[in-house]
């Protein structure tokens, strides 16, 4: 079944918007705007593996606590490098989001590198899922990119995307609503 946002139940509900970066995530709420943006950060103690801080409040914990709290880049290369903590991640932006109103479950499209694998795409939705998204769609980066530019990509024509992000640098070629050509180059800003 195709994501779609029209549903007789979406005045109940926040669709969101996330760019899950291996430096910083942004959530965009539809009608609002980016209303998250915040480092891909966490803040672990060793000794109980309790999370005590998530994005900002988790860097700014950096070099002032103690020693068994550690912080955590659950993304790295642009992918899931530590599920469960980019689980506990998404649910706190997410949340963060919603302004703590989580009684209706977001749909939610995260944008994801355009060449990563099944698997690492599969444990992106999962992530989702386990953040309590009602419905997760998947966009490859340089698409989303395209659109948020206003690139006319309907179109027969090519259009070329470069888009540098903290872990990786997706360069694609749209044509028509597809990419025609991408290269993922885990090397990025």
């Amino acid at each position: 079944m195709p994501f779609s946002f029209r549903s007789p139940f979406s005045f109940m509900s926040n669709d969101l918007a996330i760019d899950l970066g291996t430096a910083y995530t942004l959530v965009y709420v539809k009608g609002k705007g980016i209303t998250v943006r915040e480092p891909s950060i966490i803040a672990v103690n060793q000794k109980t593996g309790k999370v005590e801080a998530v994005g900002s409040a988790a860097k700014e914990m950096l070099g002032k606590t103690p020693g068994n709290i550690i912080a955590i880049k659950p993304m790295r290369d642009g992918v899931i490098a530590d599920f469960e903590h980019t689980e506990h991640m998404l649910n706190y932006f997410i949340q963060k989001a919603h302004n703590r109103r989580m009684f209706v479950r977001p749909r939610i499209v995260i944008g994801v590198p355009s060449q990563i694998t099944q698997v690492e795409k599969r444990a992106v939705k999962e992530s989702a899922y386990r953040a309590k998204a009602s419905e997760v769609a998947l966009v490859e980066e340089p698409m989303a990119a395209a659109i948020g530019a206003g690139m006319p990509i309907t179109e027969p024509t090519g259009n070329m995307i470069v888009d540098i992000g903290g872990g990786t640098t997706d360069v694609a070629v749209i044509s028509m609503a597809g990419i025609v050509y991408s290269q993922t180059v885990r090397v990025a800003g």
